[in-house]
């Protein structure tokens, strides 16, 4: 659900302060819900996922996402199933034979 635009956006003030001490070097924060504003841009955090900080370089284009948008904190293993067992196999037999698939695209067509 989306913050009111009669409040604006939410943007830690800690972390604000953090980072005009910080300088350009990597500003530690926890507080992924923090919204990305433009004076933000340039500046490098380590937002941190719930077990490590994940770093984020800050451009224009992130302005008004939160910075946890950008340090995944669950990691995507795969989906099951046959289709994805067909498809691993298919990239598997490709993959022994680097050297065979190469003398294929080499020679000539009849």
């Amino acid at each position: 659900m989306a913050r009111s635009l009669k409040k604006g956006p939410f943007v830690d003030e800690k972390l604000i302060i953090k980072m005009r001490k910080a300088g350009k070097t990597l500003v530690k924060t926890w507080s992924r819900r923090c919204t990305i504003v433009p004076e933000m841009a340039g500046y490098t955090f380590g937002v941190h996922n719930g077990k490590e900080f994940i770093s984020v370089k800050v451009t224009e284009d992130m302005v008004g996402h939160k910075l946890g948008e950008f340090s995944p904190s669950t990691k995507f293993h795969r989906h099951g199933g046959k289709m994805q067992r067909d498809l691993e196999a298919k990239v598997a037999t490709g993959a022994s034979s680097p050297a065979s698939a190469a003398g294929a695209k080499a020679r000539p067509a009849k």
